[in-house]
């Protein structure tokens, strides 16, 4: 099987994969750029980014995180990030990656828009309103992410009534991938989620509204994974973890820390969000285990489900304190995602290496 490029909106895509949005800081110019360069699509995510390049462009700080809002999601930075992303990959179709369950949602849109996003993909959430924001940039092509048919029936409807538009494109999302699940703790188990049965059922709903690419992640490792999802009804795939092992990766400790751990080292989580998240037993999850993690503060207000830190204590740790601690490199107090493979990382790669072993025709 050849790979054939992928057109979303305005845009041509050379391979059909998307480089996952990983945040706090692990797919920000440096991964997202060279994911771009060599012909797929590199995301960045806007999550924290006034964690970036030591929080230079943050306004205000309360001892070593960003003050509110408004400096967690900093368009600063998100500026100089794309900025940088840029000189990398061209002219290059770069995308940008936002909750739909974060603090001023729509703000964010706005600003990855202005900073020369070609395509806003958002998950965590149904993001029913989500061309509201972006009315003034009619080339940025719009990518939700759901977990099942259901999900993307209730997005085209509202869409196609509110706003006469259906997506340009839709990631449905398998409960074997990093950070937070659209399922329950108990639904991620089940044999009717996995990604390869969910994947038939979103492509039969696609075709009532139109035709528009079906992008498949959660789990995606190898070429042989991408052909079989392909087989089903995919158009293209989402891959996060195996970037993980990239020497591009712009959180640095994840190059450490990947060739280390094995299966057992991987397991859900409850996260402050409201969703169960996938993440590595180490960090603030081993210290909540020993009964010593860090007290919680809500500084930096990044989640409208945490109700300012409400969920937060109610689950042991701030989402957004060890996530930024996780960037930094603190391996005591950081939270640290991976999708289910990530066990499977043996070796730091080049990201030219890896889309090169991926797309070698078959």
């Amino acid at each position: 099987m050849q790979l054939k490029p992928l057109k979303i909106g305005k845009h041509i895509i050379k391979h059909p994969i998307f480089q996952g949005g990983m945040g706090v800081g692990i797919s920000w110019d440096n991964l997202a750029g060279n994911v771009s360069k060599e012909g797929a699509l590199g995301i960045i995510s806007c999550v924290g980014t006034g964690y970036y390049n030591k929080m230079q462009f943050v306004e205000k700080l309360v001892g070593s995180k960003p003050f509110e809002t408004i400096n967690f999601y900093s368009k600063k930075a998100l500026n100089e990030i794309f900025k940088n992303a840029r000189k990398i990959c061209g002219n290059n179709p770069l995308g940008a990656n936002i909750l739909y369950a974060i603090n001023e949602y729509g703000r964010v849109v706005r600003d990855a828009c202005e900073a020369g996003a070609n395509m806003i993909i958002t998950g965590a959430g149904l993001p029913t309103n989500m061309p509201e924001f972006t009315k003034n940039f009619p080339d940025v092509a719009l990518i939700p992410i759901v977990s099942s048919a259901k999900a993307l029936r209730v997005i085209c409807k509202r869409w196609e009534q509110r706003y006469k538009k259906i997506p340009d494109a839709v990631i449905v999302e398998g409960p074997l991938s990093g950070g937070h699940q659209g399922f329950s703790y108990e639904d991620c188990f089940k044999e009717e989620n996995r990604l390869q049965n969910i994947v038939p059922q979103v492509a039969q709903e696609v075709k009532n509204w139109g035709e528009f690419p079906i992008i498949a992640a959660g789990g995606i490792w190898d070429r042989q994974d991408i052909d079989e999802i392909i087989s089903l009804g995919a158009s293209g795939v989402q891959m996060a973890t195996r970037f993980l092992g990239s020497y591009e990766c712009d959180a640095k400790f994840y190059r450490e820390l990947m060739p280390t751990i094995t299966q057992d080292d991987i397991e859900l989580i409850k996260s402050p969000v409201g969703y169960p998240a996938r993440a590595i037993k180490t960090g603030v999850i081993a210290r909540l285990k020993e009964g010593n993690a860090a007290k919680v503060r809500c500084v930096s207000n990044c989640v409208s489900p945490c109700h300012r830190g409400v969920e937060a204590k109610a689950v042991g740790y701030c989402i957004a304190d060890s996530l930024g601690a996780g960037y930094l490199g603190d391996a005591h107090n950081g939270l640290f995602f991976t999708g289910a493979n990530g066990y499977r990382i043996k070796k730091i790669q080049s990201v030219k290496d890896i889309i090169a072993e991926l797309t070698q025709d078959q």
